[in-house]
């Protein structure tokens, strides 16, 4: 059995005995707080528990690196779906120590495109599509002024209002510890 078919076996299971009855709540965040945080596996359950965030509490946004990496892409669609529809009135941009984003090469990835069959044809087209695939796929130097940069675009982004609080966050990966970052 491969991990998709033994993940389907799980849900099976997970159904038929109702486990999923001690997660039932809304798609309000009783907290009314939407995380924009990195989707390394360490933090899956680490960030909720170091938080106490329970299923229920916030919306939680994943990307590589918790960046916002255009103005209206998904990312600042899903904030603002969370402000103006679900009511979120705090933001937190929580990135962490040894992201795999942070000193990633944009070089690197291509080539590993290049050796997974990805040809100089397939990125041409994406560049004539407008997309910089260099300075998209490139990491940051320092996580914590990366977090300074998002909190700052989602803060001056246009159709973000003004009362809606944009914090910025590092957590430890391994501890859980959170450290406000001073914008």
């Amino acid at each position: 059995m491969n991990r998709v078919e033994e993940m389907l076996a799980f849900n099976k299971k997970f159904v038929k005995n109702k486990l999923y009855k001690e997660y039932t709540t809304t798609k309000f965040p009783d907290k009314k707080i939407a995380v924009l945080s990195c989707m390394d596996t360490r933090l899956t359950e680490l960030l909720p528990a170091a938080l106490n965030f329970k299923n229920g509490d916030v919306k939680i946004i994943k990307n590589a690196g918790a960046v916002v990496t255009h103005p209206f892409g998904s990312v600042m669609r899903s904030l603002m779906i969370a402000v103006y529809q679900l009511g979120v009135e705090d933001i937190l941009v929580i990135g962490h120590h040894d992201c795999g984003m942070q000193g990633m090469k944009a070089s690197k990835i291509i080539q590993k495109m290049a050796g997974r069959n990805i040809t100089k044809d397939r990125l041409n087209f994406v560049r004539s599509c407008g997309v910089d695939i260099e300075k998209w796929l490139e990491g940051f130097s320092c996580a914590a002024d990366s977090v300074r940069e998002t909190v700052s675009n989602i803060r001056h982004h246009p159709l973000i209002p003004a009362d809606v609080r944009v914090h910025g966050f590092i957590i430890n990966p391994s501890t859980g510890k959170l450290d406000k970052i001073p914008i």
